[in-house]
């Protein structure tokens, strides 16, 4: 998730590791704050794997700046990753939150469209937070108001995605044609 983030931000434009690290914490840090103990290792390794350059550039007001850009390779890298994600990508929230924030770099609508479908598929299946067996409950099975307000709302979320992701495939079809 963490070099998806990278990767995707830089696509955009090129950035300070400093800049970066507050738009990924903008992104996911409310979940899964960004420590710069984690996110200067893993630029570290984007650059060894050569997706990533560092160039320094002359401070506005202090020193020189270390500015980041992907390569060739690391965008087409980013791609690759937009265009056939990890399951856990797909079915993890914040992994999810984190592709779908990168997905309009992936410029062919049939292959936008193609994650769309994982993602709806993912969401279609019964689920639940509790089970009785292999059952899964309903909020209206609970008579605990906590666990009751955790199925509630993530009915109303997952019904929210479910028509806005219907929606979305609706318009990349009209798109493709």
């Amino acid at each position: 998730m963490l070099e998806l983030a990278i990767l995707g931000f830089l696509y955009e434009a090129p950035l300070h590791g400093y800049v970066l690290r507050r738009h990924i914490a903008a992104l996911t840090g409310h979940v899964r704050p960004v420590a710069e103990s984690t996110l200067y290792p893993a630029i570290k390794r984007l650059e060894k794997a050569g997706l990533l350059v560092r160039a320094t550039e002359p401070g506005a007001v202090a020193a020189p700046r270390h500015v980041l850009r992907p390569t060739e390779e690391g965008r087409r890298e980013l791609r690759r990753r937009l265009a056939d994600p990890a399951q856990r990508e797909i079915t993890d929230e914040n992994q999810w939150f984190v592709l779908l924030a990168f997905l309009r770099h992936l410029e062919d609508p049939v292959a936008q469209a193609a994650v769309l479908r994982r993602r709806l598929a993912f969401l279609e299946e019964p689920t639940s937070f509790f089970y009785d067996g292999d059952r899964p409950i309903g909020a209206e099975e609970v008579h605990d108001p906590f666990r009751q307000g955790i199925l509630t709302i993530a009915r109303a979320t997952s019904r929210a995605e479910l028509a806005w992701l219907r929606d979305t495939l609706a318009s990349l079809a009209d798109v493709g044609r």
